[in-house]
């Protein structure tokens, strides 16, 4: 089954083409469901963080200092054995990325924009691997997602995302083989503050932004925050909006410094276009050749609306200095209903229609007792723990004219044969983990181990072109043990060299080309590093060497049989090696940046059908660069100046490496410029004016991934004005 009813459009479309002649329209989902994710701390607003909360993290303007997210501890990101890069509150701040891949643009190794402009899913590679359905977490617990149903992020609403690189299940569980990305949430502040904005910009955009906090009562011990916004805006696509209503309330009990209790909550509604891509052309083999500047969607039948929720807590207490307990909760839940339709060619109207209905619950819980204590000359921070996660989800699609699977209708667009299809699928996971963190002078090592045990009922129904109907039950019981390991030699210098191995375990919703449902995912990588931070300076550099084998990762290929052309789940073994370098800093003399580089070299193991192959839309070769400037007093005192750059190279926009579609190398330009009004009227303190530009240039070219084409995202201006109090 596809990921994305884009996919799933595709499919119809391409038997309509086969039929017809005419080129058909797809939209491919996105690719891989197995990512590495190397830490991303993005930071936030609220005041320095306390002990209770997983994930966080402290950051020093553009420089990460502590993340929780490497180790669930509050070990210095300089001592920790793995690459660890942060993404900061004060770069976020600065950049105003609109999605999750904007917030990862300047990151090393990630690749972003893979699926051209897609406003629809946060979708982005670490190190060649997919981690948009494995890799991403929320305040140190897994987010779900369904093939179909996956959590979109608000910027606005987290403090810092941190990207852990290398094999993280050992800590957590059912993870991408790159690593993982942690979310993390804004919380309450020991300290009042508010404000709010208004934005305008590119395609009729409106949206307002208000986020207020601080202690509820005089003693402290209650203390609150609440963050939202409402958006109204259209996109480069017609047919296409990018309507948003988003709050996020939060609350902590501290009744005393030992206990503390937080509430987070989260809910979200959008509403977007289910074609939000172009017409593609295709050879005989159902293989694209290419896109053109066709929008797919023709407006009778294109909605697409999500609703997303999340409630859970996160608590703390000390039984003493050395020993506390910690349990992490979240239920999360998403309703979505996507309508697709499109032309098969550039000059007819005419077009295939399919609707996607999809719902998931999922419950994760996470509990441990931390543990500090002595041998002779070895200090120890000992963590044993134990987390459930459990995922229950229905989809229901239906293509060609259907409109509603439970409900058969024919809009006006004519009538044709139907392919309904309906699918259920429940998954846990239950682990218990170990962690010994050791330090002795100047030595740090870090020992993980886990246990997993998964199991998983698959229900399918579905209807072929020719009328038969087919029921199937599969069912999956496994167990595996994975394990991290990783040595650190802290200088007094600042240098800090590393290695480190790990290896993952993850379930993947859905099921293969086959039928059969998808195979856990594993994966090993070996890393070696050295971490540099400038003495009596705020800056840092990183550089790291990596070697990662993953097998049974999922990616999608177009598959055509008696229910249609889809693009269905399908697992490959690759191995991806490979080098990277960050620097970042911010100065006293008001200058920040963030640089780096990535080398990725990607190889298939299997099928051999493409074994040698570079993976799809992976670059070997990126680099990025923003810099910024904040004039700390004269005449520009206020004025606030960056810019970026970010190259993307030569890469191929199938597994079959076909150069007909492969993507050439280019670069990006965003800018933005901000100023405190207050500088020009005391009266205005607290008023501030920001403009952000990403693609400044307007630089659109065609990319391909996954044997489908897409279009860069072109210029995007938004203007703000903010009160803060």
């Amino acid at each position: 089954m596809s990921r994305t009813p884009f996919a799933l459009f595709a499919t119809a479309s391409i038997v309509a083409l086969a039929t017809a002649g005419a080129a058909h329209a797809q939209t491919a989902p996105v690719e891989g469901a197995t990512t590495t994710l190397e830490e991303i701390s993005v930071e936030g607003q609220a005041a320095p963080r306390r002990d209770g909360a997983a994930g966080v993290a402290t950051n020093d303007g553009y420089v990460a200092k502590t993340t929780r997210t490497a180790t669930k501890t509050d070990t210095p990101v300089t001592e920790i054995p793995a690459t660890v890069n942060t993404v900061t509150q004060k770069q976020l701040d600065d950049r105003r990325p609109q999605n999750l891949q904007e917030a990862l643009n300047y990151t090393p190794g990630v690749r972003t924009g893979a699926y051209g402009f897609d406003p629809r899913f946060d979708s982005f590679y670490i190190r060649g691997v997919d981690v948009t359905y494995t890799g991403v977490f929320r305040d140190g617990l897994r987010q779900f997602s369904s093939p179909s149903g996956l959590f979109r992020l608000e910027p606005y609403g987290v403090e810092s995302i941190s990207v852990l690189k290398g094999p993280a299940s050992a800590l957590y569980g059912a993870g991408a083989s790159v690593g993982i990305i942690d979310l993390i949430s804004k919380r309450p502040t020991d300290y009042k503050f508010g404000e709010v904005e208004v934005q305008t910009g590119s395609h009729e955009r409106k949206q307002f932004n208000f986020d207020i906090g601080g202690p509820v009562n005089d003693e402290g011990t209650v203390l609150y925050r609440l963050t939202g916004l409402a958006r109204d805006a259209n996109t480069e696509l017609k047919y296409v909006p990018d309507d948003r209503y988003f709050i996020a309330p939060a609350v902590t009990f501290k009744p005393s410094d030992e206990t503390e209790f937080t509430v987070l909550t989260e809910f979200m509604h959008g509403r977007t276009g289910g074609s939000a891509a172009y017409v593609n052309h295709y050879d005989a083999n159902f293989d694209s050749i290419g896109a053109v500047k066709t929008p797919l969607a023709n407006g009778k039948f294109n909605n697409f609306t999500q609703d997303q929720g999340r409630v859970g807590y996160e608590f703390r207490h000390d039984f003493s200095d050395t020993i506390s307990v910690h349990q992490n909760v979240r239920f999360s839940a998403l309703t979505q209903r996507e309508e697709y339709n499109g032309r098969y060619d550039e000059i007819s109207e005419a077009g295939a229609a399919g609707l996607v209905k999809e719902q998931f619950v999922a419950l994760a819980a996470d509990t441990y007792l931390k543990s500090r204590f002595e041998t002779g000359p070895v200090a120890h921070t000992l963590l044993t723990g134990v987390d459930v996660s459990l995922l229950k989800y229905s989809s229901k699609y239906a293509l060609s004219y259907y409109t509603d699977p439970d409900d058969i209708e024919v809009p006006n667009f004519g009538s044709s044969a139907a392919t309904p299809f309906r699918s259920k699928q429940d998954q846990s996971l239950v682990g218990i983990y170990a962690q010994d963190e050791m330090k002795m002078d100047a030595w740090r090592l870090t020992l993980n181990g886990r246990y997993d045990w998964f199991d998983s009922t698959y229900k399918s129904d579905t209807t072929a072109l020719n009328g038969d109907r087919t029921k199937d039950t599969q069912k999956q019981n496994d167990g595996k043990f994975t394990g991290r390991v990783g040595l650190s030699y802290v200088t007094d210098f600042g240098l800090t060299p590393y290695v480190g191995y790990g290896t993952s375990f993850v379930p993947n919703p859905g099921t293969v080309i086959s039928g059969e449902v998808t195979r856990p995912t594993v994966g090993e990588q070996v890393e070696a590093g050295v971490k540099y931070k400038f003495p009596d300076v705020n800056a840092t550099i990183n550089a790291t060497v990596f070697n990662l084998q993953q097998d049974d990762g999922v990616v999608y290929a177009v598959v055509t049989d008696d229910t249609g052309s889809n693009n269905r789940q399908t697992q490959l073994d690759f191995r991806s090696r490979g080098f990277e370098i960050e620097a970042s800093g911010t100065l006293a003399n008001g200058v920040n940046f963030v640089a780096s580089y990535a080398y990725v070299d990607t190889k298939i193991g299997k099928p051999d059908s493409i074994k040698g192959k570079d993976l799809t839309s992976t670059p070997k070769h990126s680099f990025s660069i923003w810099s910024g400037y904040d004039a700390p007093d004269g005449v520009a005192k206020g004025l606030s100046l960056g810019a970026g750059v970010r190259y993307t190279g030569y890469n191929y926009g199938d597994n079959k490496n076909r150069s007909i579609i492969a993507n050439k190398a280019r670069a990006f330009v965003d800018a933005k410029v901000s100023y405190e009004l207050e500088n020009l009227n005391p009266q205005l303190k607290g008023v501030k004016l920001q403009v952000n530009a990403t693609n400044l240039l307007d630089k659109v070219e065609q990319v391909c991934s996954s044997n489908y084409c897409y279009y860069d995202e072109g210029r995007k201006v938004i203007a703000s004005l903010k009160y803060q109090w």
